[in-house]
C-alpha cells in the first residue's frame, strides 16, 4: 500500500441525538428532528472541526432532517455554509422493516436475545420486512417519488446499506478525494459503521461490536486507493467524548434506555 497522504481527507459523522434516540426506538428511514441535546452535540462537533483546523469542502447528507439539521448547524458553525451540498437516499439510515417506529424494549420482550441482537447488530441479517400498507405510505413521501421501486427497501441488513452506499462512495466522494478535497459526510449510525467496515477492512464479526458515537467527528486521511494512509486508521477528533458515548452505549440494556442515544437505529 501507498502510505503517502495525497492532500485528501474523509470527515465522517453521525448525526446529533434524535428524538427517537432519546425515546429508544427503531428509527431507519423515518424522518425525526434532533432532540435539544442533539443540536447541542452538533454545535460541538462544529467546534471540535474547528479548532483543528478541519474545513470541509463539501458537505453530504442523507434525506432525513436529522442529518440534514446536524449539517447545517456544523456549517453554520463553520462558517461554511456556502460549500456544495449534497442529499442522497443512498446515505439514508438502514431501513429497520417492520422494526420501524417500534420501541426496543417491546421488541426484545417479543423475541430470542439472539435473534434481537442479529436484527441490531449483524451484518448479514435483515430484520422482517414493512408491511404493504407502511411501504406504501413511506414511499408517498415526495423525497422519494423519482426512486425506482427496484430501489425502495422494505427491510435492510448491513449489508445491504453498504450495496446502495457504494455507488455513491465511487462516483461521488472516492473522486473528490483524488482530487485533494476534504468531503464531510453526515450520516447515521449504520451507514458510517459500513464506512468503517470498509475503510478499516473490519470483518462481519468485529463490525457487530463497532458503534459509531453520536456527534463525534472521524477523520480518515486516505492514499489513492481509498485506504487509511497511517496509524490508526480513524481518528475522532474528541477522543474522550468517543469514548464516553461509546461506554454508554455499550452499558445500554433494551430495559434502559440509552440517554445519550448512541444506540444505531
Amino acid at each position: 500500500m501507498t502510505r503517502t497522504d495525497h492532500g485528501g481527507a474523509l470527515l465522517l459523522l453521525r448525526h446529533g441525538q434524535s428524538v427517537s434516540n432519546a425515546a429508544d426506538v427503531f428509527t431507519g428511514w423515518s424522518d425525526v428532528p434532533l432532540s435539544e441535546l442533539g443540536a447541542a452535540q452538533a454545535r460541538g462537533a462544529a467546534e471540535a472541526l474547528r479548532a483543528l483546523g478541519m474545513r470541509p469542502t463539501s458537505v453530504h447528507t442523507s434525506l432525513l432532517r436529522r442529518s440534514i439539521s446536524t449539517a447545517e448547524i456544523v456549517t453554520h458553525g463553520l462558517n461554511r455554509g456556502w460549500v456544495p451540498v449534497h442529499r442522497s437516499w443512498r446515505l439514508n439510515e438502514r431501513h429497520y422493516g417492520a422494526l420501524t417506529g417500534r420501541d426496543k424494549r417491546a421488541v426484545a420482550a417479543e423475541v430470542d436475545a439472539a435473534v434481537f441482537r442479529a436484527w441490531r447488530r449483524s451484518y448479514a441479517v435483515a430484520p422482517p420486512p414493512m408491511s404493504d400498507d407502511d411501504a406504501a405510505t413511506m414511499y408517498a413521501d415526495d423525497r422519494y417519488t423519482g426512486l425506482a421501486p427496484g430501489a425502495r427497501p422494505r427491510t435492510e441488513s448491513l449489508a445491504d446499506v453498504w450495496q446502495r452506499m457504494l455507488p455513491y462512495w465511487t462516483d461521488i466522494l472516492f473522486p473528490q478525494l483524488l482530487a485533494g478535497q476534504t468531503p464531510l459526510v453526515v450520516g447515521h449510525g449504520n451507514t458510517l459503521r459500513a464506512f468503517v467496515m470498509f475503510l478499516e477492512e473490519i470483518g462481519p464479526r468485529e463490525v457487530e461490536a463497532l458503534d459509531i458515537p453520536t456527534a463525534v467527528p472521524m477523520r480518515y486521511g486516505l492514499d489513492r486507493r481509498g485506504r487509511p494512509v497511517a496509524g490508526p486508521a480513524g481518528r475522532y477528533l474528541d477522543p474522550a467524548a468517543a469514548r464516553e458515548q461509546i461506554r454508554v452505549g455499550l452499558s445500554h440494556t433494551p430495559a434502559a434506555p440509552c440517554s445519550g442515544g448512541t444506540t444505531s437505529g
